[in-house]
């Protein structure tokens, strides 16, 4: 089993590797063999989501690597459709993954596209109760986040939002990091063009494909990926995407691919 060292950013109760595996669309029948592989290769960071409805494929594969508890980071979602029922819903996702905890826990979508401050509280006391070391959010905007922490006092610990080269903003980059919340990217090839000419030269300077260079791009900026894949080799390609070290010059190079 490779162990390959995971840069990782601090949130509370620990550290959150900056490279994750994301689990979007895999069937909860394939999510053993894909997380397995994913494990395998180093990852130790794996992303899932109640309405991913694989979180029991997910949780037999941390439970089969015998990977100790405290090295695997798992994260998973609250539906917004499931705003009502907060508690039932974290209890029902550590039923389907086996855990007694999470390591974070992530409202999925502003319910009804509101910021939701009620919700959030019963995310909080999910985590003091000890159900979740840190809690976050996904896909919301600054302005929703100021109004969670200014009506209950408590920021996120995380944003996880569509983040790609051709989607960076640095005003959002920026505004997330100055309230102490985490940047955690989604579909990082998806927007991508993977033939563009300045990650091909990259790539190649590095003797990389261009998948890899994205990767390398949200490590060096201290974001948090999560790409997604069921094909061993390519899961085992975008993990060592974490270990190529952009310089200054080419990390601004993709910055400027930005829409």
């Amino acid at each position: 089993m490779t162990d390959y060292a995971n840069p990782s950013v601090s949130v509370t109760g620990g550290s959150m590797p900056l490279l994750g595996f994301g689990t979007w669309q895999i069937p909860d029948a394939e999510a053993p063999a894909a997380v397995g592989e994913a494990l395998a290769a180093g990852y130790r960071h794996i992303d899932t989501a109640t309405g991913y409805r694989n979180q029991r494929g997910v949780g037999k594969a941390v439970a089969e690597s015998e990977l100790a508890r405290d090295e695997v980071f798992v994260t998973t979602k609250l539906p917004p459709d499931n705003a009502d029922r907060v508690r039932e819903t974290i209890e029902e996702s550590l039923d389907q993954l086996g855990l007694e905890h999470l390591d974070l826990w992530l409202v999925h979508w502003p319910p009804n596209g509101e910021a939701r401050p009620d919700v959030w509280e019963q995310v909080v006391q999910a985590q003091s109760d000890g159900l979740t070391k840190a809690v976050g959010v996904s896909n919301y905007s600054l302005a929703q986040i100021d109004e969670l922490v200014s009506a209950t006092g408590v920021t996120p610990d995380v944003n996880q939002i569509k983040w790609s080269p051709v989607e960076f903003d640095r005003a959002v980059a920026d505004g997330l990091a100055s309230r102490g919340v985490v940047l955690e990217g989604y579909s990082p090839f998806k927007a991508s063009n993977l033939q563009d000419p300045t990650l091909v030269d990259i790539a190649t300077a590095h003797d990389a494909d261009s998948a890899q260079v994205i990767v390398a791009w949200h490590v060096a900026h201290g974001f948090v990926v999560i790409p997604k894949s069921s094909n061993p080799e390519r899961i085992r390609s975008n993990a060592a995407g974490a270990r190529i070290e952009l310089s200054s010059d080419e990390v601004a190079a993709i910055d400027a691919l930005a829409r």
